[in-house]
């Protein structure tokens, strides 16, 4: 199951990538511009087939992908026959639009995919009193109560001895109403032990009143019960769901941003033992990822819970990787928009003050800014993979 978590996410991913080239390589279609290739991988070239002025094909390393537009900066050496169609000659709006459209389709799978999770799997009501599976007995101490263990000397939970079953749903306890789990097990807890009170569940249509004597377990505060909360999913109508979908993306971009600038603090714990509790347990790689889906998909837990982790981590990964490629750094698009931004300000000020246009911006004097910031992501990126082989982040 943790194979068939990897194999889930290396094809969403892969997917991603795609998604993130078709952008580009449909917008620039659309204004004109010239596509030689649209690849998916680096390095070798397994597989490749033309169609028209465009080569297709999938590269050895998986690592991402590549759109080839012509003359996408003042360095391209382009044919003349090609200079009209080459990306640097088409309005400055339309270039943005192309340098935009990667990010823009990581959203749009970001959005679908939180829309779905809302609209056709469910999410998890935590405010039901349903009752998951009911305790044996009463936990010897609390290292038993941990591990959920029982011996033949231990005598039966309160809720075992009244007759509590799994699937109840609490409608009250001692007398009040409870509308959730939290306030349940807040009323549980305040109790005192070896108390007997009345618990009113609805079982089968029917509300069905039982007595109940709370129990202490050695070693923790508060009284015993010995239930456990289910999950029960509730499936949103398409209205709740894109509010639930914008909600939640607002929320991780958000995360994301935070995430990004905890990168500097994350560096020095990466390989703390107590990683999962620093800056450092906010940040992992595609290795990191792809073992927490692995984990997820061979957890002991429903259908339903798996593929809500497994659509919330997709669709996390695709909003993280669609800001941080809109940083102003070069080679990111992100840096691409701020030259060309740069670009249209420049020349702003030249026609107040009549002057000509001063054209393209000089690659080349960027092409040692572009040439650190790369070396920086491949060695950060590298270290958070090795950290991630050998320091994983422990899901709790």
């Amino acid at each position: 199951m943790s194979l068939l978590g990897w194999v889930i996410f290396i094809v969403a991913l892969l997917f991603s990538v795609m998604l993130h080239e078709s952008g580009h390589f449909v917008t620039a279609k659309k204004f004109g511009m010239k596509v030689t290739q649209y690849f998916v991988g680096f390095g070798t070239t397994l597989w490749s087939t033309r169609r028209g002025e465009t080569e297709y094909g999938i590269k050895a390393l998986p690592l991402g992908g590549f759109v080839k537009i012509v003359g996408m900066t003042s360095m391209d050496e382009v044919d003349p026959a090609d200079e009209p169609r080459s990306f640097r000659r088409h309005p400055a709006w339309q270039r943005l639009i192309v340098l935009f459209a990667g990010s823009f389709m990581h959203f749009v799978l970001a959005l679908v995919l939180l829309f779905l999770l809302a609209a056709a799997i469910g999410l998890d009501n935590d405010n039901t009193t349903q009752l998951g599976p009911v305790a044996a007995c009463v936990p010897a101490n609390a290292k038993a109560f941990e591990n959920g263990t029982c011996t033949a000397s231990d005598r039966p939970s309160p809720a075992k001895a009244a007759g509590i079953q799994a699937g109840d749903k609490v409608v009250s306890f001692d007398g009040k109403p409870v509308s959730s789990w939290t306030a349940l097990g807040n009323d549980i807890r305040s109790t005192p032990a070896h108390r007997t009170v009345p618990v009113v569940v609805l079982r089968d249509g029917h509300q069905v009143t039982l007595h109940v004597t709370l129990a202490a377990v050695g070693g923790r505060s508060g009284s015993y019960l010995g239930v456990e909360s289910t999950n029960v999913f509730e499936r949103y109508n398409p209205i709740r769901s894109v509010t639930y979908a914008g909600s939640m993306f607002g929320q991780v971009l958000t995360g994301s941003a935070k995430e990004i600038g905890s990168l500097p603090a994350a560096i020095p714990h990466l390989f703390a033992k107590n990683r999962s509790s620093t800056a450092a347990g906010q940040v992992t790689s595609v290795v990191g990822a792809g073992e927490i889906t692995g984990d997820v998909v061979s957890a002991s837990v429903g259908w339903q819970v798996k593929v809500d982790y497994v659509l919330l981590i997709v669709a996390s990964l695709n909003i993280f990787v669609g800001a941080f490629n809109l940083l102003p750094l070069l080679p990111l698009d992100g840096g691409h928009i701020a030259v060309i931004i740069f670009e249209r300000i420049r020349a702003w000020f030249a026609r107040l003050r009549g002057r000509a246009d001063p054209g393209l911006v000089d690659m080349t004097k960027l092409v040692p800014v572009s040439m650190g910031v790369f070396a920086i992501l491949v060695v950060f990126g590298l270290m958070l993979i090795l950290a991630d082989l050998v320091n994983p982040i422990r899901l709790t």
